[in-house]
């Protein structure tokens, strides 16, 4: 549950003028490193300027709204009444990435009001952390705006310099666009807009999606991105390359000539900058989960951290298919040839999976294909009513199957694949999720493949947002988690519907099997440990041991040692983790006792060092055991690392197991070259490690 553990210390109003006589107001970050400047320029528009440690981060930039049924509200405002206040508390995380969360801030509200008519009243919350800041905006209630149609919002972000940046494509349908390091000034997201491995893309012109991160040439890091999205439509971010200058660019519709439609009172999203002197503090930030409401669903017990398996990579190898027919594997999708493999999710295979997992601390299992109408998803414009995710194919027995599962101790996690035809899905989601609270299982994998049906929404617009938040909303009523694929970011709504537990939202794991694009590179997952996962947790689907993917798909890789693939577990966060290789590739494997032994939940989580899209060691402490898991990658380029374990309790000794790189390993020539050690440590150990070219280390730190 979340609950506040901390007295509340001080929400006391500092300020409040009736009418005020300044043009400007201040507030700082409760260390007083971050000091944000509102204002009003010469022509009455809000403006804003950040600071840190007395040096300007974001030159002033400008903030307002272009509206299809009202004039522009930019310009012309005045400063009715400034409010001042600080908050100082604790809340605990169900689950996550560590127990207790401090939550500290110093927040400026500012009452702004038109000077003529049609006099409109608009609100500017500020909420400035010690690691950053969010603002938003708040529509009160008022007779001169009602219903608000918003063509756009302008919200900029100046930064007055050509920074570092790793960034993604603002793509309208999907997150699964490759990253890229360039300058500021050389960020071309239009050269990405034809990608023929991607189901659903639109850019439609140069702009980022968000987390975007930054690097200044004083060596700071910035990442942009937003929190509580509700009812609104994703923020990407435009680009001006010559003046330096981000500037919001909400996605729309093809069916309205608004982006947003809203009635008042009603807030935006909180638009967020993280600042970091380390790298590594962007990952240890909560900002994103402090600027969300608090929990509403109260107890959440009955979903339960857990790694599993999944009837799903052997699919994407061309061994099985989703379908009974075996027309529709993703060999046959992304290369063209027709291909017939026999039906994946069957009972009898289905227990194969149980048997290994039960055996092996592998809690849940994942059944893709099990329901009938796969045949017709791929390929097929019409693809409403195609699923009605209750009917199983013939040949899998749910009963059966959940029995057995049950019986070895292992759960079941649910499929929903709407094929984007999210009308379909909305009206048989009541008893799609009866269904599942019936059988006890409380975990759902949804997946949202192709071209949103109705035509003419996209994946990341105003009525998606609703429809993946409304969707994990539901479920909570039948007691279900939900772990969404193809899905709108993560703004850090966990804290508040604490069922929302993981989604997909990168290129995941699949991209390595398909081969047509060369997977994904071995800077893919140094990059998103310092992009996508500030967002929120990923199910990126570690744990691959047959790295060239033979005899199946000898021409596609994992682009990774395997020794990176058990660092994953530590290192790319989420509360369910997938073993997502083979059983054959499992079975009687030495390096198979990390993934048997490690957590899923935390205490606390601790980076120990590391640089964007270069490298990172993250440890951290499982929940009610005391045991400790290290992990750590790196891109193209070997490192050498010294692990300094002083993070663990004094006096102390634990057991450590490492998992290595062998001398020889090597992403592309030798993958699978990997060294065990074993060796007691305590608080006063120091361990130099080697990481191959795209290779990793995992380390174990169990109690004696």
């Amino acid at each position: 549950m979340n609950k506040l553990t901390c007295i509340f210390i001080s929400a006391i109003t500092m300020l409040l003028i009736a009418c005020s006589s300044s043009n400007s107001e201040k507030v700082s970050s409760p260390n007083g490193k971050i000091a944000l400047n509102f204002s009003l320029n010469s022509e009455g528009q809000p403006t804003y300027t950040v600071s840190f440690n007395n040096k300007t981060v974001i030159e002033p930039s400008t903030l307002g709204f272009e509206f299809e049924n009202m004039p522009e509200l930019a310009k012309g405002f005045k400063i009715l009444s400034a409010e001042n206040s600080n908050y100082s508390g604790e809340w605990e995380m169900p689950w996550g990435e560590q127990l207790k969360v401090k939550e500290e801030y110093q927040m400026l509200k500012v009452h702004l009001q038109e000077t003529k008519a049609p006099n409109r009243l608009l609100n500017l919350s500020f909420k400035v952390f010690n690691d950053g800041l969010g603002f938003r905006y708040e529509f009160p209630e008022q007779a001169n705006l009602t219903e608000a149609l918003i063509t756009h919002e302008n919200t900029q972000f100046n930064l007055g310099a050509n920074h570092d940046v790793w960034w993604q494509p603002g793509d309208w349908e999907l997150y699964e666009q490759l990253f890229h390091h360039t300058k500021f000034a050389d960020i071309d997201a239009t050269q990405y807009r034809n990608n023929p491995d991607l189901g659903a893309t639109y850019i439609p012109e140069n702009a980022v999606n968000t987390p975007v991160t930054m690097r200044t040439t004083d060596g700071l890091h910035l990442s942009f991105h937003e929190a509580g999205l509700i009812d609104y439509s994703d923020m990407t971010l435009k680009v001006d390359t010559k003046n330096f200058n981000l500037i919001s660019d909400i996605v729309g519709s093809d069916n309205t000539t608004y982006r947003v439609k809203r009635t008042a009172p009603f807030n935006t999203p909180w638009r967020t900058i993280l600042i970091a002197k380390k790298a590594g503090d962007l990952i240890e930030s909560r900002l994103i989960l402090n600027l969300n409401e608090p929990n509403k669903l109260g107890d959440v017990s009955w979903f339960k951290p857990t790694k599993y398996m999944g009837i799903w990579w052997e699919m994407h190898l061309g061994i099985s298919t989703w379908d009974m027919e075996g027309t529709q594997d993703m060999s046959q999708f992304h290369d063209g040839e027709k291909k017939t493999s026999k039906h994946g999710a069957t009972t009898k295979n289905a227990k194969r999976y149980i048997d290994f997992a039960s055996k092996n601390n592998i809690g849940a299992l994942l059944v893709e294909g099990w329901n009938t109408g796969w045949e017709h998803w791929i390929g097929f414009e019409d693809r409403e009513g195609v699923f009605d995710f209750v009917t199983p194919y013939p040949d899998y027995d749910m009963d059966e199957v959940v029995r057995y599962g049950r019986e070895k101790g292992v759960d079941i996690i649910m499929h929903h694949e709407t094929s984007a035809a999210v009308r379909t899905y909305e009206q048989q989601q009541d008893t799609a999720y009866a269904l599942m609270q019936h059988y006890g299982m409380h975990t759902v994998k949804s997946g949202y493949v192709g071209p949103i049906i109705p035509k003419g929404e996209h994946h990341h617009g105003q009525f998606m947002v609703n429809q993946y938040n409304n969707a994990a909303i539901k479920a909570a009523k039948y007691q279900v988690a939900v772990n969404a694929h193809e899905p709108i970011k993560p703004t850090g709504l966990r804290r508040t519907y604490p069922n929302i537990i993981s989604r997909e939202g990168l290129r995941g794991q699949e991209f390595n099997a398909w081969a047509s694009d060369g997977g994904n590179p071995p800077s893919h997952l140094p990059n998103i440990a310092f992009t996508r996962m500030l967002a929120g947790p990923i199910d990126y689907t570690p744990g691959i041991f047959n790295i060239k993917c033979e005899p199946y798909k000898p021409e596609a890789q994992v682009n990774t040692t395997l020794a990176q693939q058990l660092a994953l577990y530590v290192v790319i966060y989420s509360p369910i983790q997938m073993a997502a290789d083979l059983v054959d590739s499992y079975e009687g494997h030495p390096a198979f006792q990390f993934i048997r032994d490690v957590g899923v939940d935390w205490n606390q989580t601790k980076v120990l060092n590391g640089e964007v899209g270069e490298f990172v060691t993250i440890a951290r402490e499982e929940r009610n055991t005391g045991n400790w898991f290290v992990g750590s990658i790196t891109n193209e380029e070997a490192r050498d690392i010294t692990v300094n374990f002083n993070f663990l309790p004094n006096g102390k000794t634990f057991k450590a197991t490492i998992y290595k790189d062998g001398e020889k390993a090597h992403w592309d020539d030798n993958p699978t070259d990997y060294v065990i050690d074993k060796m007691d440590i305590t608080s006063d150990t120091k361990l130099d490690l080697h990481l191959a070219e795209g290779g990793g280390f995992a380390i174990s730190i169990l109690q004696k």
